[in-house]
């Protein structure tokens, strides 16, 4: 089974981990105050954990998968210089600290260095199609927050969703397990970002 079928056999939660009401509101304009500060300042901390686990996995999965999660850190060590440029010019702490949602699905990352090729391969997977799907689904974006959501859409992030998916498929059947779970800590984080 390739892991683009774990789409239709969970989705109700998919529906929800990529049309969350934070990206509605980030595509009608109607976020409410700092939240989309809040959650720019947290995925920053995400994504830093995100290259450190995608880098374990990189020394330890099969030669054809290696380059394109080579590629993928290349691509997190540019997302976290442009992460750090954005939080300049708003006048964001990219040190803050990880709010629980953030600091739990780090965790998840984490434990994912115990866990098979195959299990890693599809979290990766369902990170990055996660956020490929939410942010096309918040496109074109309001006005202030257009430039954002168009950085997240670029067609070749779509080309390297798709070959993580080819990777993912190389090694096996996908963990379901893990999707459900990689999918349940999106929710949580755009949860996290409107939250009061």
């Amino acid at each position: 089974m390739p892991v683009t079928d774990l789409l239709h056999s969970h989705a109700g939660e998919w529906v929800r981990a990529t049309r969350h009401p934070f990206l509605a509101a980030v595509r009608d304009g109607a976020l409410p105050d700092g939240a989309f500060d809040t959650w720019l300042v947290q995925d920053s901390l995400f994504v830093t954990e995100l290259l450190a686990c995608q880098a374990r996995l990189l020394a330890r999965t099969p030669r054809p998968a290696q380059a394109v999660l080579a590629a993928g850190a290349v691509s997190l060590v540019a997302e976290l210089d442009w992460f750090a440029d954005q939080a300049a010019a708003r006048g964001l702490d990219l040190a803050a600290a990880p709010r629980p949602a953030t600091a739990a699905y780090a965790a998840l990352l984490r434990r994912l260095d115990t866990a098979g090729v195959g299990s890693a391969l599809t979290a990766l997977w369902t990170v990055e199609r996660s956020y490929l799907d939410a942010w096309s689904y918040a496109a074109p974006g309001a006005p202030a927050l257009r430039e954002f959501v168009e950085h997240w859409t670029v067609p070749g992030f779509a080309g390297y969703v798709a070959d993580l998916a080819a990777a993912a498929d190389g090694v096996g059947p996908p963990d379901e397990a893990v999707f459900a779970e990689v999918v349940a800590a999106e929710i949580a984080f755009w949860d996290m970002a409107v939250a009061p």
